[in-house]
């Protein structure tokens, strides 16, 4: 997206009916839905503090560096010009800017400095603002996040490394942690023979005789951000399962021994890093109760799961701008592409897409910060999260498809942004747990925490009467949960109508009518199976209106 002065008369033709490029833009205050749900969820500063970082991140200098960033991806250096270990990750200098883009604007660590109403939502919203320009350096920002609350099961660990994870100074140089102005967290769970399964886990530790200190030898087939400065890392104790710490430098200052197998060459999200990493005799720090890394990690699961539902959404409205500033620029067939009836039936249903998945991550953000004093509201955000992550990861690949078609065969070369978002689409969706994990774990929250079942249910009832559509699909809840209890095969379309009638209780007590009606009719009344196949009489035009300023 970068900004030229081109010639529009050719040698053979004048160019012309082209939508010119778009120019920089402010992500929060063209964003109707956001302002409106963030006013609604949180304080005055939760909005401050984003129309600073969306007044940035919607410039096409970001756009640029995130294309050069995903263009030139990093690089493995395993050893130095003399042949000693080194296992360095090289990145080009546009990820650095953006990584000190979003520690500088404090999207690390803004949900632990603030520690109050607003802290999750001005998280996740700032996350969905930080997603649509680039989405690779994201990984590392949300595991950064998402380590503070694992470290707390450790109070000395804690004490060590959590100030300096709140830093919003970012610091990319290979040094002792203790000599930088601020760190970055990254995560070492799977291994081969069991990926989400992480009790199949064979990297052992064994206990080196300091309070907590362990020597850790294994395998890891995922680890993310592998330049980070510490790691949060699963393996076998003695008394079984437990979590560490591992941090890149010993206490010694000497290299601790994570060898950096090779990068993985991954379809998409091609600016960060994943690597497979050896732990050769790794130096590490016990985090939490030995034998209990699961529970100790859940915490962050969770906080990463909340991310990687939000990222999609964030990636869907950036798809929709594409598509929307091009429809509104295009002539076709006689008039403005965006105002005839079929493409403006495409544009309405992807905006409406975006507008459900938004109301329904920044409403778990709310979850988030009220459980800490709600049983109900922390039932609610275990259970819930595990259904939007499933649920806008299923729609965002068809979403941006469908954003990709409505530019044509602009859409589809790389000069476009559409690729890139459609290359990085299906990550989220495998990270932190693929579809069936999550519908399985909702099964299991139903089992083992029934409170979860019943904070949706009760969520669900705040919305009764609104719309005899969503009574009825939340009337099937009950019926479902019940028949996932016996037969686990249903857990994905018990997970599907949770997350559908969670959205159109959101809306239709939230959002406009004519939003609340479009989404009950097009998605919990007989419909078509593809974008575009809204049932007619609904306000298309109000829905639009939505989506950007006049």
């Amino acid at each position: 997206m970068i900004h030229h002065r081109p010639s529009t008369r050719l040698g053979t033709h004048e160019v012309f009916n082209q939508p010119p490029p778009l120019d920089d833009y402010d992500a929060w205050a063209t964003d109707r839905p956001l302002r409106e749900q963030v006013g609604r969820l949180g304080p005055e500063w939760v909005g401050e503090w984003l129309r600073t970082l969306g007044g940035e991140t919607g410039r096409n200098h970001w756009f640029e560096q995130g294309r050069l960033a995903e263009g030139n991806p990093p690089e493995l250096e395993a050893f130095d010009a003399g042949g000693r270990r080194v296992d360095e990750v090289r990145f080009h200098p546009a990820y650095h800017a953006l990584m000190a883009l979003a520690v500088g604007h404090d999207l690390h660590a803004v949900a632990w400095r603030r520690r109050g109403a607003g802290d999750h939502l001005a998280h996740v919203a700032g996350m969905y603002l930080f997603t649509q320009p680039e989405q690779g350096v994201c990984c590392p920002v949300t595991m950064t996040h998402a380590a503070a609350p694992a470290l707390l099961a450790e109070p000395a660990v804690a004490e060590d490394w959590v100030p300096r994870l709140l830093s919003t100074s970012y610091d990319p140089r290979s040094l002792p942690a203790g000599e930088k102005a601020g760190v970055t967290f990254g995560m070492a769970m799977t291994e081969k023979q069991g990926g989400s399964d992480v009790r199949a886990n064979t990297t052992e530790a064994i206990h080196s005789g300091g309070d907590g200190e362990y020597v850790l030898t294994g395998h890891k087939w995922f680890c993310s951000a592998p330049m980070s400065d510490a790691f949060l890392t699963l393996a076998q104790a003695g008394e079984g399962l437990t979590c560490f710490l591992v941090p890149r430098w010993r206490p010694d200052a000497s290299r601790n021994p994570i060898r950096l197998q090779r990068l993985k060459d991954k379809c998409g999200n091609r600016s960060n890093a994943s690597a497979e990493v050896e732990y050769g005799g790794a130096w590490a720090q016990r985090v939490g109760e030995p034998g209990r890394g699961v529970r100790t990690i859940i915490e962050m699961v969770q906080q990463t799961r909340l991310d990687a539902a939000t990222a999609p959404v964030g990636m869907m409205r950036q798809a929709l701008v594409q598509a929307w500033h091009f429809a509104r620029a295009r002539r076709a067939f006689g008039g403005v592409l965006a105002r005839q009836p079929l493409m403006e039936q495409v544009l309405a249903d992807l905006a409406l897409e975006v507008e459900a998945g938004l109301a329904l991550v920044l409403r778990l953000a709310a979850a988030f910060e009220r459980g800490r004093e709600e049983p109900a509201e922390a039932a609610l955000a275990r259970i819930g999260t595990a259904v939007a992550k499933y649920w806008t990861n299923k729609r965002a690949v068809p979403a941006i498809g469908e954003a990709m078609e409505c530019l044509g065969g602009n859409g589809y070369v790389e000069t476009s942004l559409l690729p890139r978002l459609y290359r990085e689409a299906p990550v989220n969706g495998i990270w932190e747990g693929s579809g069936n994990v999550l519908c399985l774990d909702v099964l299991r929250a139903l089992s083992r925490e029934p409170e979860t079942g019943d904070a949706v249910l009760a969520e669900l009832a705040a919305a009764r009467g609104a719309d005899p559509r969503l009574d009825a699909a939340i009337d099937r809840i009950p019926g479902l949960m019940a028949e996932g209890g016996e037969n686990p095969a249903v857990a994905r379309h018990l997970t599907e109508a949770m997350a559908l009638a969670l959205q159109g209780s959101l809306l239709v007590r939230g959002a406009p009518a004519a939003v609340a009606e479009a989404f009950c009719a097009g998605r919990l009344g007989p419909g078509g199976l593809t974008f575009g196949t809204l049932p007619s009489g609904l306000d298309r035009a109000a829905i639009l209106e939505r989506v950007w300023p006049c």
